[in-house]
């Protein structure tokens, strides 16, 4: 191996570290890149000796330590992280029912069960107990999605 490809080695090595902390995450650049900057350093001992291949592979390990502090000070990473704050949030939609709607129950609340509300089918939770299918219910309190209901005795909302 000539010295021109194996400068060209080593350069390689390096550019593929740089890109693996900088923009190709995953491990397989940084990886090649390490084996590239081994191969080239052993090859240099193979080559050179013992006196060039330790230039060689400390160069090399300071050259890849100055990099990493390059990026550092020149706030590279700031041109690839994201520095937006998302101040939105989830469930935030209006509730379909209000407190005091009334309905009727579509499946058996155990307690957790289908409702009609307002022509509507809803997952609603019976509060205090188990509510067979078909019984009338009101909404009584309503956090987020979740829409608790107690039975009533108002046949007028049944199907």
């Amino acid at each position: 191996m000539n010295t021109t490809l194996l400068i060209i080695v080593l350069i390689l090595g390096v550019v593929l570290l740089a890109l693996e902390i900088v923009a190709l995450p995953g491990g397989i650049a940084g990886a090649f890149g390490v084996g590239l900057i081994g191969f080239g350093v052993w090859q240099t001992y193979a080559l050179f000796g013992n006196q060039v291949g330790t230039i060689v592979l400390l160069c090399a390990i300071a050259l890849c330590v100055l990099m990493l502090v390059w990026f550092m000070k020149t706030k590279t990473w700031n041109r690839f992280s994201l520095n937006e704050e998302s101040d939105s949030k989830v469930n935030q939609l209006e509730p379909a029912v209000k407190v005091g709607t009334k309905g009727v129950t579509i499946s058996r609340l155990a307690p957790t069960g289908k409702a009609l509300i307002d022509g509507q089918t809803m997952e609603v939770h019976a509060v205090n107990k188990f509510i067979d299918p078909d019984h009338p219910i009101e909404v009584v309190a309503i956090e987020g999605y979740r829409i608790d209901v107690v039975e009533t005795n108002d046949n007028r909302f049944e199907k």
